[in-house]
């Protein structure tokens, strides 16, 4: 790659996140903003773990799915949001080179994975509503394992190559980044370098990426509907329908955001920014609570937990 400038990139130490480009005085409301959405991830995101791992009547490749989803949404946020919000209080905003390379490879390596994970859980809705006589046999344990480990190896790689590939870029036009994390675009902005390979090979990465897993969620939910319409009762279908809108619902807001994000042109960083918020914190707020508010199972175990915790309590009260 050839270089527009004299500076090469081994003489950044650190870069500065911009951020929101907002008043001074909405700092503390978009901190407490931020501090909320990530205690709800946070609380959502264990809980769901929780439940999964301690229900036994959850111990189905469905809800394995779901716990690892919860897992990566948990991570990759507490990637983004605890340095975003030292940001709003920070004076100079500041990352280290090594911890900005960090959460571009974490996040990038969580996100990838979020998005085979969901095309799996596809295919296990589709195993479960059109051969679910088979289903057992199918959706063996071996078969979820090496689904979801195919899913962190696929993001792995992806993040390998994208991270290397961003970092080997020189930045000697500014060290101040136009957004709240280390991503790909905002760092190709500050680059002094050629971009015209990079830019081929990342449009690459997302292709094979993206495309593949739209696919098998299109194809998988194509033959889900055509099932569902021939059962002739309509609890069968409305209970069908019910165990696949969860999933829909947060396909639809990670690939929205992602997409929306994509087709923004560089001269509109700030709803880029926006963009960014929806697939970094909203999503995983929101997929506990889309799991736990349509889905009986989840429901009914959390009550058994928490009823259990009353019980524990009120016997504490009673021997005090």
């Amino acid at each position: 790659m050839g270089d527009r400038g004299t500076s090469n990139h081994s003489e950044v130490t650190d870069f500065i996140l911009v951020g929101f480009r907002v008043r001074p005085e909405l700092h503390t409301l978009l901190f407490l903003l931020f501090l909320l959405v990530y205690a709800m991830i946070l609380l959502g995101n264990v809980g769901m773990m929780t439940i999964i791992m301690t229900d036994p009547r959850l111990n189905t490749p469905m809800y394995f799915f779901l716990g690892n989803l919860s897992f990566i949404d948990l991570f990759y946020s507490s990637v983004i949001a605890p340095k975003a919000m030292i940001n709003f209080w920070s004076e100079s905003k500041s990352i280290s080179f090594a911890g900005c390379v960090t959460q571009l490879f974490l996040f990038a390596l969580f996100i990838v994975a979020e998005g085979f994970l969901l095309a799996a859980m596809a295919y296990d809705r589709f195993i479960a509503i059109c051969n679910p006589l088979l289903y057992s046999v199918q959706m063996s344990t071996r078969l979820c394992i090496q689904l979801v480990a195919g899913s962190y190896f696929c993001g792995c790689i992806s993040s390998v190559l994208q991270t290397s590939m961003t970092f080997t870029l020189s930045f000697c036009a500014s060290r101040a980044i136009n957004h709240f994390y280390c991503d790909d675009r905002p760092l190709q902005r500050i680059s002094c370098s050629d971009l015209y390979f990079h830019k081929i090979v990342s449009f690459f990465l997302c292709s094979i990426i993206i495309l593949p897993t739209i696919i098998v969620i299109i194809v998988s939910y194509m033959y889900i509907v055509s099932t569902v319409l021939k059962i002739k009762s309509t609890e069968g279908r409305k209970k069908a329908f019910s165990t696949c809108s969860s999933h829909l619902g947060v396909v639809g807001v990670l690939y929205g955001a992602i997409i929306f994000m994509y087709f923004i042109p560089d001269r509109f960083p700030e709803l880029s920014k926006v963009a960014s918020l929806c697939y970094t914190l909203v999503t995983p707020m929101l997929n506990p609570l889309i799991y736990s508010l349509r889905n009986k199972d989840v429901r009914e175990a959390l009550r058994k937990i928490l009823g259990k915790k009353i019980f524990l309590f009120n016997s504490i009260l009673t021997v005090i």
